[in-house]
């Protein structure tokens, strides 16, 4: 199950372990999608019809960007790990010490923002990682210094490689 919002008024549950059935807030979720390609996709909801790109995608954040027929929308997603962590009071402890940042998907850099040496603060960009078709901004998951960058531009990277370490 996910809590997905787009603030503090709007929030969401969406379980999909069925494999084959989907339920926001504890209804059934009944939807037909088609991928155009390169992030953008074609939405049928309740007889409606929706025009939806992705902008930008923050894995570590859990955060995504959206246009949905040309209006910008932020979500942030947060799995039951996440809400465990926020009953017990420990919401920010997973981000109180991060030595690495590792590729979320394999991908191609296509951007480097940050220099050995450079102060960064949560959640600014460090890299773009390209992987099918669509850019992600790989953003800083807590305040520190960049230590050494692990990668170069036009790198090819893997799951879990590690691309920049923090001292």
């Amino acid at each position: 199950m996910l809590q997905i919002s787009t603030g503090p008024d709007q929030l969401w549950e969406v379980d999909y372990r069925a494999a084959d059935t989907i339920t926001l807030n504890g209804q059934p979720f009944a939807w037909d999608i088609a991928d155009l390609g390169e992030g953008r996709y074609h939405v049928l909801f309740q007889g409606r019809s929706y025009n939806a790109e992705v902008v930008s995608v923050d894995y570590t954040a859990k955060n995504i960007v959206l246009k949905l027929n040309g209006q910008r929308v932020e979500l942030a997603a947060k799995d039951r790990f996440d809400l465990l962590l926020e009953r017990l009071g420990m919401s920010n402890a997973a981000a109180t010490k991060v030595n690495e940042l590792k590729a979320p998907m394999p991908g191609l850099i296509v951007d480097i923002r940050v220099t050995p040496g450079q102060t960064v603060q949560k959640g600014d960009p460090l890299l773009v990682l390209e992987a099918m078709k669509m850019e992600n901004i790989l953003k800083a998951p807590t305040d520190g210094i960049v230590g050494s960058l692990k990668v170069n531009l036009r790198d090819n990277v893997q799951k879990g490689q590690v691309l920049v370490q923090f001292s």
